[in-house]
């Protein structure tokens, strides 16, 4: 049997920064970064690949799409989010971001690959937005710093990891 004293020992940085919130919430933002970063590597490819040629003009550009769906769905994610909860919201912003990828990989003309952005915008801004929340609200005002710096950290090292992929595999 645990006395009260026992009960409420201070958690040490480490537990907090190995809390499940702080870890799925990094590892969902390293492949946040990534994705963004391996669209932008490869984008002159992939346009070729659906026979377009220079620049696109603003609006038929996928990457624009997928910026308008990450405002939507840090909006939407947002206030679904407070009335839902976040971690059912973290879920489903999650698998709507991962299916719109994966559908990205199969897409014939740009503008379905366009429509796949703009969905993957809207998942990728709702698990972003959860996921410092969620690590915001479980850990003590002290150690929310920690926590936040973490996710960021790993994030970018998403970046970092896109670079290499980009140069080594195709891009679907």
């Amino acid at each position: 049997m645990t006395t009260p004293e026992q009960s409420t020992a201070p958690r040490s940085l480490w537990q907090d920064l190995t809390h499940p919130a702080v870890v799925v919430g990094a590892l969902g933002y390293f492949v946040d970064i990534y994705d963004l970063t391996l669209c932008m590597a490869v984008k002159s490819v992939s346009y070729d690949s659906f026979g377009i040629k220079g620049e696109l003009v603003w609006y038929a550009d996928p990457m624009n799409w997928q910026m308008m769906g990450m405002l939507l769905g840090g909006i939407f994610f947002g206030v679904l989010g407070d009335r839902l909860g976040r971690l059912a919201t973290l879920f489903g912003s999650i698998l709507l971001y991962s299916l719109a990828n994966i559908a990205n990989g199969f897409v014939p003309t740009m503008e379905l690959y366009s429509a796949c952005r703009f969905i993957a915008g809207i998942g990728l801004a709702g698990e972003l937005g959860g996921c410092i929340a969620l690590v915001s609200e479980v850990l003590s005002k002290e150690r929310r710093g920690y926590g936040t710096a973490l996710v960021a950290a790993v994030g970018v090292m998403g970046a970092v990891v896109a670079g290499f992929v980009a140069e080594l595999v195709s891009w679907r």
